[in-house]
């Protein structure tokens, strides 16, 4: 099939920044990794964001935080294009399509017959093509959306082309850890029809949030906070009895389904144990859903850079915890990489979920196109 080069962006649920990388491939099993690069976002538009994401939940479409928001995430992503290809040399000629995934601020899948989903990423696909003058894919969800599925996770096709050119002789699960976490089980030899993922529980959300309340701090910095606290197994087994975890994927989390408050009595540190015990819990629990028991983890998105959070995954699962890198992978730039290939997948109206992966009543393709101009 043929090659296509392509950038992809994404901006995930932990609001720290923009990923961006390019990406050679066929959509299938081609997959050649460029240039990369982290965009961090400013404080001013962090701060947009989150207001932003405040005026959805409370169902407040039409507010002008949403607007201001989604002007800002626009720019930043045209000049963390412009960025991209000045520092790697590349010329714009050389990019088939931009891979934009957008910011999301709400995640509704349907539930029950009645009604329909939603997911919301802000970002306006068309202005990034007239500005960067480059095609565009966005928009990944709406397509499955539609037709009844969850519309994520989306990376396990990605996933699944990775662990294929692994060729390992058992199954892998991939587990990315963000905002969310979420489970891709890849069985040897098999192909996009045999996935199973979905979203198993909070990932990094709720020890972010956490570490942001009682010190002020972004992120628990290496599981520092963590490590020196202790777990409190009364509230992580409360906490485990969200109706979520026992429920038969696929899928799929909004950030702020789940809630710190059951931890707000603890102390800082003792907070943050519990919260890093409670994702790599859930993992846990996940792992009763898989058809057979993955031969290895392999561990992707920020938390795999959390040593107090790998060290309760090794614990807590049967079988060897090793980070993308150790595969070798990058681990910072798959969910970039991600949309570069999606895209391209897009433009050759490839499925980009399954009924395993998203609850699509079957395999659909996906994405809306912008053509630049000329």
């Amino acid at each position: 099939m043929t090659l296509l080069t392509a950038v992809g962006l994404m901006s995930g649920t932990s609001l720290d920044g923009i990923d961006a990388a390019i990406l050679t491939t066929d959509g299938v099993r081609v997959v050649e990794p460029g240039a990369s690069s982290f965009f961090p976002y400013s404080r001013d538009l962090k701060v947009f964001i989150r207001r932003a994401i405040k005026a959805a939940l409370e169902g407040r479409d039409g507010a002008a935080d949403i607007g201001k928001a989604a002007a800002e995430v626009t720019n930043a992503h045209v000049e963390a294009v412009a960025s991209l290809l000045d520092k790697a040399g590349v010329k714009r000629a050389a990019i088939d399509v931009i891979g934009f995934h957008g910011q999301t601020i709400l995640h509704r899948p349907k539930r029950g017959p009645e009604g329909a989903g939603r997911s919301w990423q802000l970002g306006d696909a068309r202005l990034l093509a007239e500005e960067t003058r480059i095609d565009v894919v966005s928009d990944f969800r709406g397509a499955d959306i539609a037709e009844g599925g969850e519309g994520a996770p989306l990376a396990p096709v990605y996933h699944a082309a990775l662990v294929s050119a692994l060729a390992r002789a058992h199954p892998v699960a991939v587990l990315n850890i963000g905002g969310v976490a979420n489970i891709t089980y890849a069985p040897p030899a098999g192909g996009d029809l045999d996935i199973l993922a979905f979203d198993c529980g909070p990932g990094n959300g709720l020890i972010d949030q956490w570490t942001e309340l009682k010190t002020g701090a972004a992120m628990d910095e290496g599981g520092a906070l963590a490590r020196e606290g202790q777990v409190h197994s009364d509230i992580l087994r409360m906490m485990l009895l969200n109706p979520y975890i026992r429920r038969r994927p696929p899928k799929s989390l909004d950030r702020y389904d789940f809630k710190i408050d059951p931890a707000l009595a603890l102390s800082a540190a003792d907070g943050a144990a519990t919260l890093t015990a409670f994702t790599a819990a859930c993992v846990r629990a996940s792992a009763a859903h898989l058809p057979a028991p993955p031969g290895e983890w392999i561990v992707a998105g920020g938390g795999r850079r959390n040593p107090s959070l790998m060290t309760a995954l090794e614990k807590a699962l049967d079988a060897p915890v090793i980070a993308a890198e150790e595969a070798g992978w990058r681990g910072d730039d798959l969910e970039a990489e991600c949309f570069a290939y999606l895209a391209v997948r897009s433009l050759k109206r490839l499925p980009l979920t399954f009924p395993r992966t998203t609850r699509a009543p079957r395999p659909l393709p996906g994405g809306v196109f912008w053509r630049a101009p000329v």
